[in-house]
């Protein structure tokens, strides 16, 4: 990281923490609002990788993998993953009019994908996506082939129903289409918007894996066993080693990939596939040495250990399955 990267992690940082992720979800939103509000008008969070022109800062995708980072640290429920860096590239992309008030933080706008959606021939959008980021969204972009659709989620035929999740910090929802009346925004490349979400997700699996290790880390110096601290046993030694191996894996792996990204480097689809296996399995592992080591502790509902390892597994499944991206992989090196 750069200095100003540097700055913008700790004044993020700085704001979230006096923000705790299980008061949030309770809002009927599944976020703070007013939060959302300071980090938009304050930091410029929803702005960091817009042109100055549509109101945002003109900076690139690794200042927003920074702020990433910071939201995956506290499993901070809120609209930057889905509207603040899909909606607005997707957005830079097609029709910029939406952009002013996305980076302002006054619209909420979520793209349905993963999904399957066709159009009539009376111009009409049909079909559903089961992981909608962002319940709260008032504006949805609707991909359809290589075509990016804008519909308003209070319109006829829209249906947005919750979903069961296993990470409570996450919500998302069902939206299925019927005959609904929509407006074409522009071209969108689906390929594309996989890489982006992967690298994005990337960040924030990073950034959750580093405070479960620095937690574990913590609570393993503190808890006696034996009239010693555990952590002067070798066998956690060991294993805090390998976690620690893992993290910094991990942080290189995103960070070269949001580099590539940002260059528009051939290898960048290869590099996001490879950055979301290994950050969705170190972000497994070390929430589970984050258990492991928390013992009884750890599977109460008042600590956050369970939440962490709750987050790991849901996010290794979100935007496909590691074992989709290693399919991937297999093909482009392989074949």
């Amino acid at each position: 990281m750069t200095e100003e990267h540097r700055a913008l992690r700790d004044a993020v940082r700085g704001l979230l923490a006096g923000y705790p992720a299980r008061a949030a979800v309770e809002q009927p939103e599944g976020y703070d609002t007013g939060l959302w509000q300071r980090l938009c008008k304050e930091i410029g969070v929803a702005g960091l990788a817009v042109p100055d022109a549509y109101g945002g800062a003109g900076a690139t995708l690794l200042e927003s993998c920074v702020v990433l980072g910071e939201w995956g640290r506290g499993l901070t429920p809120g609209p930057m993953l889905g509207c603040a860096v899909l909606a607005t590239q997707a957005l830079l992309n097609a029709d910029k009019r939406l952009l002013p008030g996305i980076c302002a933080g006054d619209l909420i706008v979520s793209v349905a994908w993963p999904g399957d959606f066709s159009l009539s021939a009376a111009g009409r959008l049909s079909g559903s996506a089961d992981q909608l980021l962002d319940l709260g969204a008032s504006v949805l972009l609707v991909p359809v082939g290589d075509e990016l659709w804008e519909v308003e989620t209070d319109a006829s035929g829209v249906t947005v129903q919750p979903a069961d999740v296993l990470d409570a910090t996450r919500r998302l929802a069902t939206i299925r289409l019927d005959g609904v009346a929509g407006r074409r925004i522009g071209e969108i490349s689906l390929p594309g918007l996989r890489d982006l979400a992967c690298v994005a997700l990337s960040a924030e699996q990073v950034g959750a894996a580093s405070r479960a290790f620095e937690a574990t880390h913590e609570y393993v110096q503190q808890r006696v066993q034996f009239g010693r601290p555990i952590g002067s046993f070798q066998e956690i030694q060991h294993r805090l080693a390998e976690a620690y191996l893992r993290l910094e894996a991990a942080t290189t792996a995103s960070w070269t990939a949001a580099e590539a990204l940002v260059a528009g480097s051939a290898e960048a689809s290869t590099l996001a596939a490879m950055a979301k296996v290994y950050c969705s399995e170190a972000l497994q592992a070390i929430a589970a040495e984050m258990v492991q080591m928390h013992g009884g502790l750890a599977i109460t509902w008042e600590h956050d250990a369970h939440l962490y390892l709750r987050r790991a597994y849901a996010d290794a499944q979100l935007f496909g399955a590691p074992a989709a991206h290693l399919d991937r992989l297999a093909a482009t090196l392989l074949g």
